[in-house]
């Protein structure tokens, strides 16, 4: 035990001379009906090689089209980063040869990205915000798949994905750690999903990421040899890569050995990257203007237009509930988490004023019954109108909250659209708050218990509790919590 202890903190001093470096390279796959240039279904799950057309298998003489919806979905992201969106748009060829690369060349954009500059803000490790800077938000089209585990001696290849809509968001170097990574990256795939410009999913390669690591001494001005590591298909296993890709290159230099910028592949079984291949250069693609698709601009007014039909962002409605609705930091981190559980409870505040009332709601009886029947919020039955009313009930006195969570919300369920109120009646579980019936209940409680009566009128005020729970059982569970301990004091000096 005591030689392990002695190791782990050798370990973790080396550690503490680096400082880790990491920028991310995020493709996110667009929700556009059709692919980026030609009119071939954009379509996840389809059968291999259905999806295609000359323009997909990239046949001589073929003209790729401009996707519109592409670019309006890259300027929804940029505005929402607080990117410079590029007036004049071009596009070029990048040319290397994939066996699921038709043409044996990528359209994309190199000089001119539509979006440069930036933010992603993020948590740190301490919990502080952090601001990401990026580098540029650019429009390029996907590759196919190559699938390697169906068949054991042949690689097989589905075209299909080939030519789908990407946004490429590259960050700058700010990220310090697999933690800030992790976060950085939760936050796009909130971002894009709050856009509806992306479905986040990355096992099914909708959202795939690129990490580039390095590490460098405390205090050190030059950044490291940076590594570039591929294939990871979680959020999770990017942050799994990152750390032992850290841990590898801090042994190699300790050891005095040189690191060599490659790209390396990660092993999610195994935990570990392999290296893949030299590092390609810029001059290695052979970038040149792409001939066959003019030029775009995109003006003022069309980008008007959009950011007037933007949707309330993750980070706003986060300031909005803490600053605004008096929520705490952890409620609005909930209520933000994805964007169908926002507009939900947009949807409650609508119809009431008790904000934390209705963040309860929400984060409990309701995210309770989704995560119970494995379901969406989308699928939730009972609509924000109807919750709020519930909500409003309560608050009225009309109805416990204690009842209306065990008895009222279950039935609900089932009759969503049944007035609420009127199903509280059915359901008899309107509270009685008539004072002269309250009465008639508490004196007779004092009569049943003499002894305890006339200690709680002596000062033992502890005895408020048994009280209590004697009106709520004399009453069927339907007196007023709020009248009847006003009128339990009032009596007690009477008697």
């Amino acid at each position: 035990m005591a030689k392990f202890a002695t190791y782990m903190n050798t370990t973790m001093s080396t550690r503490d001379k680096y400082e880790v470096v990491i920028g991310l390279e995020v493709h996110a796959q667009l929700l556009t009906k059709t692919k980026a240039y030609s009119s071939d279904i954009n379509e996840y799950g389809s059968h291999p090689n259905t999806n295609i057309s000359v323009i997909t298998l990239g046949h001589p003489g073929t003209l790729p089209v401009m996707n519109k919806k592409t670019i309006e979905y890259a300027v929804k992201l940029g505005l929402a980063c607080g990117a410079t969106i590029a007036k004049d748009q071009h596009f070029a060829r990048k040319n290397y040869f994939y066996p699921d690369l038709p043409k044996g060349y990528q359209i994309t954009q190199d000089t001119t990205p539509i979006c440069t500059g930036g933010a992603i803000f993020i948590k740190d490790e301490a919990g502080n915000e952090k601001k990401i800077g990026l580098t540029r938000i650019h429009m390029e089209e996907d590759a196919g798949k190559s699938i390697h585990d169906v068949d054991v001696f042949d690689t097989l290849v589905d075209l299909n994905r080939a030519g789908t809509p990407l946004l490429e968001i590259v960050s700058e170097p700010d990220l310090r750690s697999s933690q800030e990574a992790y976060n950085y990256l939760t936050e796009v795939r909130r971002l894009v999903r709050y856009l509806d410009v992306c479905d986040g999913n990355m096992e099914e390669g909708s959202l795939r990421c690129d990490a580039n690591v390095s590490v460098r001494l405390v205090g050190a001005a030059e950044f490291g040899t940076k590594v570039e590591v591929k294939n990871m298909n979680s959020i999770r296993n990017v942050q799994r890569a990152i750390e032992f890709e850290v841990e590898r290159q801090i042994e190699a230099l300790e050891k005095g050995e040189k690191l060599y910028q490659e790209t390396r592949s990660f092993d999610a079984l195994k935990g570990i990257t392999i290296s893949m291949r030299s590092k390609e250069a810029a001059n290695d693609y052979r970038y040149f203007p792409e001939p066959d698709l003019q030029p775009i601009v995109v003006d003022e007014v069309y980008i008007g237009q959009i950011k007037a039909k933007m949707p309330a962002l993750p980070r706003e409605l986060f300031d909005k509930y803490t600053k605004e609705l008096s929520l705490s930091d952890y409620d609005a981190g909930i209520l933000t988490d994805t964007k169908a559980i926002a507009l939900y409870f947009e949807g409650v505040i609508e119809h009431t004023k008790n904000y934390k009332s209705a963040a309860n709601w929400v984060m409990g009886d309701v995210k309770s019954y989704l995560n119970q029947n494995g379901l969406e919020m989308e699928q939730f039955p009972i609509s924000a109108l109807q919750l709020a009313n519930v909500i409003n009930l309560i608050e009225s006195g009309k109805v416990s909250h204690s009842a209306a969570s065990q008895k009222l919300f279950p039935v609900l369920l089932e009759q969503p659209e049944k007035n609420v109120e009127t199903l509280a009646n059915e359901l008899n579980i309107i509270q009685e708050s008539d004072e002269n019936s309250l009465k008639s209940i508490i004196l007779d409680v004092f009569k049943q218990h003499p002894d305890e009566t006339s200690r709680f009128k002596a000062g033992e005020n502890q005895l408020t509790g048994f009280f209590m729970g004697q009106i709520m059982k004399a009453s069927g569970g339907k007196a007023d919590p709020k009248a009847a301990s006003g009128l339990l004091r009032q009596l007690i000096q009477t008697i």
